[in-house]
């Protein structure tokens, strides 16, 4: 195989595993396939997936364990999953999926047909089968769809050297023991303790003088992006989850909010772009284009509004051909402005709650920047239009004009979003383009209304 240029250390790194993995299997040499791959993260396992031919492919899984294939698994998308499950075939798949976290199994059955998710789960123990169920009864985008029941929970009658005990009889079936869940007989959330605590207090200490009564909790409905939020306010490792009746039903480690960190933040990039939120490099060209093409027809037809206002104006454009020349960069400038307060507001967003002292606060700042940003461009481009055509007064309208849109596309990016965030919108959807349109709808109309307003005095 030819080398690659402009290659990163981890693409090199990864090319060359899958090269030795490809010698090995070449080999067949399998007494030393299980000690090489054996200390590879699932990482670095599924990138060597994706380096090998579809061929060779068979051959790596059939050669994995089945833990090493259910962590894998984990780090891949959906359908990259879906394909791992059709070279397995169904008995070694099933048993694979028996070792995967079930938040991560949850998801990907989520997206099957209804038919063979059914097909999958019957195929299951009964006891897997039902946690599973359980799972994908909760919303999507949920935490109880997030949530892992792989958690450790004490008595508050407990003494720590009883809990250390049952820490060491459980750990292995826990996801983490940083924090320890305390509940009483009915498993509803009483406090919780710190591993740290516990490790440092007398053997006959009691849970319940070690534990913390107030706990931050999220409830099994609760939005996903709400518990992450709630994990990075109170920097921590893991949140409880809990039902109506305030029982712990699971709990939510840092490592599956940092995927739905990521991945939140590139449906809002996706969103912003109009370009829908589930396109990737793999997804097939029709299914792009149905994501696509609805938001680029909307535009199409706003975008033709901007089109009927030059027509509109068009005996103002042509006893002064100079005003042409600057459309462009008036409609420009102020899109990208919108599209700039656009970008602040989500993110400012994302990890806030409105309040009408906050919406206040950032509309006069915005006004303020705006203004300011206005004023700069405005006075730039006056000097530059005087020295260009020798006219103050059209270096004065272009300037001023300048001037209003830049203030319009300023509000305009910043009221929109908030205005979607009051009616429970998500405000990623006041996309950039959208932005954008309106704002050259506006900027142009602004720009020859003033024009043909002085026009008598050029």
């Amino acid at each position: 195989m030819p080398p690659k240029i402009h290659q990163t250390p981890e693409e090199r790194y990864v090319e060359q595993l899958a090269e030795e993995v490809r010698r090995l299997l070449e080999r067949q040499d399998f007494s030393e396939f299980q000690p090489f791959t054996r200390d590879l993260h699932p990482y670095d396992l599924s990138q060597i997936y994706r380096e090998l031919a579809p061929e060779e492919r068979s051959h790596f899984l059939i050669r994995l364990h089945t833990q090493q294939l259910a962590d894998m698994a984990e780090t891949m998308t959906n359908r990259e999953q879906a394909g791992i499950f059709e070279n397995l075939g169904p008995d070694r798949s099933i048993d694979v999926m028996r070792h995967m976290e079930d938040s991560d199994l949850a998801r990907f059955l989520h997206d099957l047909p209804p038919g063979k998710r059914e097909e999958l789960l019957s195929y299951m123990h009964l006891s897997d089968s039902s946690a599973l169920r359980t799972l994908l009864g909760y919303p999507p985008e949920s935490a109880g769809r997030l949530m892992t029941d792989r958690f450790i929970s004490l008595s508050a009658d407990d003494t720590a050297r009883e809990a250390v005990e049952h820490i060491r009889r459980s750990a292995s079936m826990s996801d983490t023991i940083g924090y320890l869940y305390v509940v009483d007989g009915n498993r509803k959330l009483a406090g919780v303790v710190s591993y740290h605590d516990l490790f440092f207090a007398e053997d006959d200490q009691k849970i319940e003088t070690l534990m913390k009564k107030r706990v931050v909790f999220a409830t099994v409905a609760m939005d996903q992006e709400e518990a992450a939020r709630l994990i990075q306010r109170y920097e921590l490792l893991a949140l409880p989850v809990i039902d109506e009746e305030s029982r712990l039903c699971g709990i939510i480690t840092v490592d599956d909010i940092l995927d739905i960190v990521v991945s939140e933040a590139d449906e809002d990039v996706a969103k912003m772009g109009g370009g829908g939120k589930d396109i990737d490099f793999d997804t097939p060209p029709l299914i792009a284009v149905r994501r696509r093409l609805p938001w680029l027809i909307l535009l199409l037809f706003i975008g033709l509004v901007s089109g009927s206002i030059v027509d509109y104006f068009e005996d103002t454009l042509k006893q002064i051909v100079a005003l042409a020349f600057f459309m462009p960069m008036i409609a420009g400038m102020t899109g990208n402005t919108g599209t700039q307060s656009l970008a602040v507001v989500v993110r400012g967003l994302n990890g806030r709650k409105l309040t009408a002292s906050t919406v206040w606060k950032l509309l006069r700042r915005e006004l303020l920047v705006g203004l300011m940003i206005g004023v700069s461009c405005g006075l730039l481009i006056t000097v530059i239009a005087y020295f260009w055509q020798g006219s103050l007064l059209l270096g004065g309208i272009i300037g001023v004009s300048l001037l209003a849109t830049l203030i319009i596309g300023t509000l305009t990016g910043t009221c929109i979003p908030l205005v979607l965030s009051r009616f429970k919108v998500d405000p990623a959807v006041a996309s950039g383009p959208l932005i954008t349109t309106l704002n050259d709808i506006l900027s142009l109309f602004i720009y020859f209304g003033i024009a043909s307003r002085f026009l008598g005095m050029l």
